[in-house]
């Protein structure tokens, strides 16, 4: 009773945790009585205590329309005491934090003082339950050019002059021959439909590829 509900987390959770594992991309969460956040508190508890704890930050692009501006530079201030402390790692894509996941939990079970005298573990990776949609190969094409692209945005400029597809620096429509222009807006068509970009803006200019773009992209071998 009169336990703040941070204090409550703090014991009924973070005092039992054995291991710590974070990840963040734009949001630090909200401030308590004493740390920027909930989260950190946690964090900073748990390390207090000289238990391991495993950070991750992503690096994706995002557009800074959609995130809250507050947030990004608390995450950011958070990021650089981490860094100064070597407590964490960053991950560009949904692959690569899965590599490093995978390889420092099994450096983490068997190399802590925590976990001595427990047997060894061995991490069977498992495979992701989401699969590649049957995309055609402009599609694929498209989807990995955006996923590539800073921003994960696809621009199409529609004009006398013609049709431009813009994304990662390039025109994905190499002629204004109608046959040509028809197979990318059908391209673009498809990939909003399977849910892999959405549209920003209410003039159909701008789409920006989406979380489940992403891991898709990242599965697409060209």
């Amino acid at each position: 009773m009169g336990n703040s509900p941070q204090e409550v987390i703090n014991h009924q959770v973070v005092e039992k945790c054995d291991l710590l594992i974070g990840a963040f991309w734009t949001r630090l969460g909200t401030p308590t009585n004493k740390y920027s956040s909930g989260t950190v508190e946690e964090i900073e508890k748990h390390i207090k205590s000289e238990k391991p704890a495993m950070l991750y930050f992503s690096s994706q692009p995002v557009a800074m329309d959609t995130v809250d501006l507050d947030q990004v530079t608390k995450l950011k201030q958070f990021k650089q005491s981490c860094q100064s402390r070597g407590l964490y790692e960053e991950y560009d894509s949904h692959s690569d934090f899965k590599q490093k996941f995978y390889h420092h939990l099994q450096l983490k079970l068997n190399e802590h003082p925590l976990f001595n005298g427990v047997s060894t573990y061995e991490i069977e990776e498992v495979e992701s339950k989401t699969s590649l949609p049957d995309l055609s190969e402009a599609s694929r094409v498209l989807l990995k050019e955006a996923s590539l692209d800073d921003q994960g945005n696809i621009l199409c400029i529609r004009h006398k002059g013609g049709t431009y597809l813009q994304t990662n620096g390039k025109n994905m429509i190499p002629s204004q021959d109608r046959r040509e222009v028809a197979k990318w807006e059908e391209a673009l068509e498809e990939l909003i439909k399977e849910g892999l970009i959405t549209e920003r803006g209410n003039k159909r200019e701008i789409f920006e590829i989406t979380n489940l773009g992403y891991q898709i992209a990242d599965m697409i071998q060209l």
